[in-house]
């Protein structure tokens, strides 16, 4: 049947892609054409309540609820242990991402050597700038450290895209994770964030506290930045402030 042969010949293919990004090891996606048996977790943190869902093949989202106003200051988040208390509930992916939330809150010095779990997204699925500026900024921009849409822009490899980059940003399925926080404005303000400013003022300021690295009077952001995506350079290099 006409019509039937026309929606197949737009169906993705059934098999797993296995996408190899410079600096990160390997992350499988899973293909979007089929049902996924969902779960669910919701963990406490400094920013209150956040859900992440996934299915066996990998991460969908991580959901930061908003429950509560961020403190002022970075504070201890509640421990992991009563999360995980029925870890048959839990796919892979969950308890890998549950492990690297509370890492992050706790001792971000131990994030490099935790595996990142497999995200099972379709944004992450395309080929397209999007997907793209996504990885380049969690290859690219680390811990404490912060770039601006235009950097980043140039990082992903269309200087003319800064617009773009904010849109990326906003499809963002895993915050914190993919840290888009980390993306401000070249001016120097912070910039929009899809958690609200309260938040991205606070991840700011939590990472610069326990990178040992300075923020500015005002402007709740760290005062290490990437100039080498200015410069055109194949890598950013540290410099002061943008």
């Amino acid at each position: 049947v006409p019509g039937q042969r026309t929606l197949l010949k737009h169906l993705p293919s059934l098999r797993f892609q296995l996408l190899s990004v410079s600096g990160l090891g390997n992350a499988v996606f899973g293909r979007m054409d089929q049902a996924c048996e969902m779960r669910y977790k919701t963990m406490d943190s400094p920013l209150g309540k956040i859900e992440i869902s996934g299915c066996e093949q990998g991460l969908h989202e991580i959901r930061l609820c908003g429950s509560k106003t961020p403190d002022a200051g970075p504070v201890e988040a509640p421990t992991l242990p009563e999360l995980l208390s029925r870890p048959e509930e839990m796919t892979e992916p969950l308890v890998q991402c549950a492990a690297w939330l509370d890492a992050y809150f706790h001792e971000p010095e131990v994030l490099p050597g935790l595996p990142l779990p497999a995200i099972h997204h379709p944004v992450f699925q395309r080929d397209s700038f999007t997907a793209q500026v996504l990885w380049k900024l969690l290859e690219a921009v680390k811990f404490g450290d912060t770039v601006s849409y235009q950097q980043l822009a140039v990082l992903a490899g269309n200087p003319k895209a800064a617009r773009a980059v904010g849109g990326a940003m906003r499809s963002n399925p895993v915050p914190v994770l993919v840290p888009c926080h980390r993306v401000v404005c070249s001016s120097g303000a912070v910039g929009n964030y899809s958690g609200g400013l309260a938040t991205k003022e606070w991840l700011l300021a939590h990472e610069a506290r326990l990178s040992g690295k300075p923020t500015y009077p005002g402007v709740s952001h760290p005062a290490g930045t990437w100039r080498g995506a200015q410069a055109g350079t194949p890598g950013p290099q540290r410099a002061g402030r943008n």
